[in-house]
């Protein structure tokens, strides 16, 4: 046997650096198309938490989910008990047992701005901020927000309708670019 095939092979001490990985921010983008009181926080709340942990935030408001960003609609989103059937009472701080609201009763006049008045005072509670100032803090914190250029269209709305902070109108093909490889989170 030849002995150069049996002796041990001697490996040089290099130091190799590994190739550095592309530094790259993670992404999250949120589509938010109802414009109720209890749909406009799921975005906001985790794009503050992504923010918060240097995630990069994009929300796209298309349908009624404009309301939330609509200068005469902002401060006057509600909660409406017909056709929500997981609202609890008890959850709300009213002790109904675990028992929602039937529908016959959210179409009793004031029902709705009796459960719009028990969601702000229990978003209250836990210290949330109203929707314009969260809208505000995310802006603040890096948060990029746009409108849908074909609901714009469709309800008749501009620039001049959205709070401050709302970078622009664009499509929903726009959007899918700006968001390419984001994590979607449609609401």
């Amino acid at each position: 046997m030849d002995a150069t095939l049996t002796a041990p092979v001697q490996i040089p001490d290099v130091a190799v650096e590994a190739p550095k990985a592309e530094e790259k921010n993670r992404h999250v983008a949120f589509i938010c198309s109802k414009g109720t009181l209890d749909m406009a926080y799921p975005a906001l709340v985790m794009g503050w938490a992504a923010l918060g942990n240097g995630i990069d935030v994009t929300i796209f408001f298309t349908f009624w989910g404009m309301d939330i960003i609509n200068k005469a609609r902002i401060d006057h989103l509600e909660l409406a008990p017909v056709a929500n059937t997981s609202m609890k009472m008890s959850m709300m701080g009213v002790n109904t047992g675990n028992m929602g609201i039937p529908n016959a009763l959210g179409v009793i006049p004031g029902m709705t701005a009796f459960a719009t008045n028990l969601m702000k005072k229990k978003i209250a509670e836990v210290g949330a901020p109203p929707v314009r100032e969260y809208l505000q803090m995310l802006v603040d914190g890096g948060a990029k927000l746009y409108a849908c250029k074909m609901s714009v269209d469709m309800m008749g709305l501009s620039m001049d309708d959205f709070v401050e902070g709302v970078e622009a109108v664009v499509t929903a093909s726009d959007f899918m670019d700006m968001t390419e490889g984001a994590q979607i989170i449609f609401i």
